[in-house]
């Protein structure tokens, strides 16, 4: 896969680093490639749910972004990607201290991109999404 735009490495940081969401769950960038994009989350009592495991929306929010860090590394300078939509199977209840998301493109398009993310707790795959991403012109990310 060939990025559109030199700067894409750049862009995904910026990318979470804008989006007050993100920041507030402490979701970090690890890592980015052509088509893919790896974050991190430590863990905090904030992001459980009343059991004591990591809270469902956490870890979609999580993948969910993180999928849109690797669609954005395909898209031009002056294209964004906006979820159109996405599916997360919860494979196993995620507790630990820190989670792990790793986003792959799976097929990249002009008008549509379809990536797969995995959520980690540890060393065990905790969920998977998949999610459809529209290109659009004119948004920043």
């Amino acid at each position: 896969m060939t990025p559109k735009n030199p700067a894409f490495v750049d862009r995904v940081h910026k990318l979470f680093a804008v989006t007050p969401f993100m920041s507030d769950l402490g979701v970090v960038v690890a890592a980015v490639a052509p088509g893919v994009c790896e974050t991190t989350l430590e863990l905090q009592p904030r992001h459980l749910q009343q059991n004591g495991f990591v809270h469902a929306g956490v870890a979609a929010a999580m993948a969910d972004h993180t999928a849109g860090g690797a669609a954005g590394t395909l898209v031009a300078e002056d294209e964004g990607v906006l979820t159109t939509e996405y599916s997360v199977h919860f494979l196993r209840a995620a507790k630990g201290d820190r989670l792990l998301c790793r986003a792959t493109v799976l097929k990249p398009g002009t008008t549509l991109t379809v990536v797969e993310a995995e959520v980690f707790c540890g060393e065990v795959l905790v969920s998977k999404m998949t999610a459809t991403m529209a290109i659009v012109r004119g948004v920043p990310y």
